[in-house]
């Protein structure tokens, strides 16, 4: 039988559920779809100026920025794993091409050299679980704490500018009137997307977050697949932090920090679960959105950040919930399906 044949059969077998194709995909994300209509047109009702042009592209330069990150931190989760270093690794990339620009490398070089800086700590991560076998918890909260370490040291714990224009214009320049940044992220996504479902290698990862141990023995190379996840995911996170330097047109050594919960919310508001094998790129997307869409609507407001996030943990919450109960109700007519029939006397 094919590699592809048992990737698709393995990665459908995990405690009576399967992994989801595209129909159920989009049904997993139209809750979220849901929550975000339901968002702008409250805010379009309680403040004038939120459907304004100025404030749709503050908006899509905000979810640009953090749109990108939890799509890496959706490939990682998609394999039963999770990456808390990704706040410290926009950090850090930033300070790294801030430094590098001040020390007159060029544009290009500068940026290729800190988003590759970004994937070698997630390729770090990568073989410290996939071959130390180390808890990917434990692996990324140490990451985490050292990346961080390592922006102070860079940076001096100062703030590293001027920068050149040339650079700034990245994420603050447009093409025909669309933001650059909204173009970045939206190819991004796509690129993300046509990855997971539409190659091999995305049916490998559902296939190890469904049940690494069955995907093994179907062929899959497993260890190598976490390696490339937790790499994307560095050089992803590595992207984000290239561009929220470039829009703040300066290394900032606080940069990123509390963005591995926020990537973590966007992926699971979104429809992606916890447990591994569920998820979109789509679906963190637009959780990314939503977050992003309640943080500009509060301050258009004058709500208070804090009510802010606890407004966002609340929805983490319901999405968990909210997935767990599923699975139940899935492992239950599962079994009501699959269960034999009594014999006829």
């Amino acid at each position: 039988m094919a590699l592809r044949d048992l990737v698709v059969r393995e990665s459908e077998v995990d405690s009576g559920t399967r992994v989801l194709g595209w129909r159920e995909a989009v049904g997993r994300e139209g809750g979220g779809l849901v929550v975000l209509v339901v968002l702008f047109g409250a805010l379009a009702l309680a403040s004038p100026n939120f459907l304004t042009l100025g404030n749709m592209e503050n908006l899509a330069r905000q979810w640009a920025v953090f749109a990108v990150i939890p799509i890496g931190q959706l490939l990682v989760i998609l394999t039963k794993g999770i990456d808390l270093s990704v706040g410290s690794v926009v950090g850090l990339t930033g300070a790294v091409a801030a430094q590098l620009l001040v020390a007159g490398f060029g544009v290009p070089l500068a940026v290729l050299l800190a988003v590759a800086a970004g994937a070698l700590v997630g390729v770090v991560n990568g073989v410290l679980v996939a071959f130390a076998k180390l808890p990917p918890f434990i692996v990324t909260l140490g990451m985490m704490g050292a990346a961080r370490g390592l922006v102070l040291v860079i940076t001096d714990a100062n703030t590293i500018q001027p920068l050149p224009d040339s650079f700034a214009a990245i994420a603050n320049g447009t093409v025909w009137g669309v933001p650059n940044l909204l173009i970045i992220a939206v190819v991004v996504v796509a690129l993300a997307g046509f990855l997971l479902r539409r190659t091999v290698f995305g049916r490998c990862v559902y296939a190890v977050g469904s049940n690494a141990e069955s995907a093994r023995l179907a062929g899959v190379p497993v260890a190598r697949v976490l390696v490339t996840v937790y790499a994307l995911s560095g050089l992803l996170a590595g992207l984000g932090g290239v561009l929220l330097a470039s829009r703040l047109n300066a290394g900032v050594p606080t940069m990123g920090e509390g963005n591995e919960l926020d990537a973590i919310a966007a992926c699971v508001i979104g429809g992606a679960s916890l447990f591994g094998a569920k998820g979109s790129a789509l679906g963190a997307a637009a959780g990314a959105l939503i977050t992003s869409t309640l943080n500009n609507g509060g301050n258009l407001l004058g709500i208070n950040s804090f009510y802010l996030r606890i407004a966002i943990g609340v929805l983490i919450l319901l999405a968990v919930a909210f997935d767990q109960l599923q699975g139940r109700l899935g492992a239950r007519e599962q079994s009501g399906v699959t269960a034999p029939s009594g014999g006829s006397g």
